[in-house]
């Protein structure tokens, strides 16, 4: 699969947002460029969570962009999404490659070489690296140093995105890291003109990955 997917990478939150903005906000960043969808629900129940999901797929499918669930193999199974995330606390990344099987795509959190290299020899298809800046959206995640981020990207074939607190102010700082690409929440979900910071998000990033 081309590496490129990885590139600008929504990852959602619901805020306060209705339904009809949410899915909206969706549609306007997979029209404005974005490359990678992550479905992400931490509070809904399984059926909400399996409801939105469908919803988030439609949208996604007409872009021509792929759907990651986040955490959850059942949602991303019984949706047929092109893969799942998780992190630290969810299922054993063999595991997870075992119930998805070889063809959706696994990402795994790292935030640690160890990881990193624990990821690769179990079957991740893309590392999550972070949080890189402190993020409104996990206030209680520590950071990770630009220089682990580049040892990481030194000693891992794998393509990675960064994630955690990225902005158009601070983007420029992740030059020269290895990264393949950017992963943002509130960048994307809370701008004032979503199709134009997307717009621009996306020159940024290639500016600095190419």
């Amino acid at each position: 699969m081309k590496t490129d997917i990885y590139t600008l990478y929504l990852v959602t939150d619901r805020f306060d947002y209705t339904d009809d903005e949410f899915f909206s906000i969706i549609e306007e960043a997979c029209q404005a460029g974005v490359t990678l969808v992550q479905l992400r629900e931490k509070k809904a129940t399984t059926n909400r969570f399996f409801h939105l999901a469908q919803k988030v797929k439609t949208i996604t499918d007409k872009y021509d962009v792929p759907l990651i669930i986040n955490d959850r193999v059942d949602i991303c199974l019984a949706v047929d999404a092109a893969g799942v995330h998780i992190g630290d606390d969810e299922l054993p990344i063999d595991v997870a490659r075992s119930l998805i099987g070889p063809n959706k795509l696994l990402g795994v959190s790292a935030d640690t070489l160890e990881r990193a290299n624990e990821a690769q020899q179990l079957g991740a298809d893309y590392l999550g690296i972070g949080a890189v800046f402190p993020s409104s959206t996990k206030a209680d995640c520590e950071t990770v140093s630009l220089d682990t981020v580049r040892q990481i990207n030194d000693r891992s074939a794998l393509p990675s995105v960064a994630i955690g607190g990225i902005n158009q102010d601070n983007i420029i700082q992740l030059e020269k890291t290895g990264i393949t690409g950017i992963s943002l929440v509130s960048a994307i979900m809370q701008a004032d003109n979503v199709s134009e910071t997307t717009g621009q998000l996306l020159q940024q990033v290639r500016a600095i990955t190419t």
